[in-house]
C-alpha cells in the first residue's frame, strides 16, 4: 500500500485586477509516481469553470523556491521573503498564483520523508510498467 501526501495551500491568482483573489489549490505526492507532483485547482478557481491538475517535477518545485528555475509549461522563482511564484503556461493562456514558501517547504519536507531526493529510482515499478506497456500492444 502506498501512502499518497495531500496538502491543501493558499494561492493567490496573480491578475489584473488590483485585488489579488485568493484560490484554493492541493499539492499531490504519490510515491507510484515519485519524480513527480501535482497541484490540483477546484472548477470554482479556474477560467473553464472545470477541474484542473499540472504535474511536474519535484525538483523543479524544490529549485524553484531557491532560484528561478523551468523553461517549459510549468516556471518557479522565488518572489521576496516568503512566496513563491509558480507560472503555469498552456495555449490558452498563462495562470501565475503566489504560494507561502513555507507551504511548499513543509510539503517537500513530508514528501521527502516518504522518498529521499536522490531514491526516487528504487520506487519505480519497472516490471509492472513495462507488463502494463505489453498488454496495451497486444
Amino acid at each position: 500500500m502506498s501512502t499518497v501526501i495531500e496538502q491543501a495551500v493558499e494561492a493567490r491568482l496573480v491578475a489584473t485586477a488590483p485585488r489579488v483573489p485568493t484560490i484554493p489549490a492541493t499539492l499531490l505526492y504519490d510515491p507510484r509516481d515519485p519524480y513527480a507532483v501535482d497541484m490540483a485547482f477546484p472548477a470554482p478557481a479556474t477560467l473553464e469553470g472545470v477541474d484542473v491538475s499540472w504535474t511536474f517535477a519535484r525538483e523543479l518545485l524544490a529549485s524553484g523556491i531557491e532560484r528561478p528555475t523551468g523553461e517549459g509549461d510549468v516556471r518557479v522563482r522565488p518572489y521576496g521573503y516568503d512566496r513563491t511564484v509558480l507560472e503555469f503556461h498552456a495555449p490558452e493562456g498563462t495562470a501565475i498564483v503566489h504560494v507561502r514558501t513555507g507551504e511548499l517547504r513543509r510539503f517537500l519536507e513530508r514528501a521527502a520523508a516518504l522518498v529521499p531526493a536522490g531514491h526516487e529510482h528504487l520506487h519505480l515499478d519497472m516490471d509492472g510498467d513495462l507488463a502494463e506497456l505489453m498488454r496495451d500492444a497486444c
